[in-house]
């Protein structure tokens, strides 16, 4: 694959990813978690959106096969 599409799809890919991992977060604690406890869950939440969002970079910058 290309280096600018793998480049592209993981932008397009990134950016879905954190406008729904935010959308999510937003709505789950409230249902769930008492108001003292909710800022710790989003401070969690707030760190664990970069294990992903690492991974995908990590895919984005993978060099190109090398031509056999």
């Amino acid at each position: 694959m290309p280096e600018r599409l793998r480049k592209f799809i993981g932008m397009v890919v990134l950016v879905v990813f954190v406008v729904v991992y935010a959308l999510v977060v937003v709505t789950i604690p409230i249902q769930n978690i008492p108001g003292a406890l909710m800022w710790l869950a989003y401070a969690v939440a707030g760190l664990i959106w970069v294990l992903p969002a690492g991974l995908i970079i990590a895919w984005m910058q993978k060099p190109r096969a090398p031509r056999t």
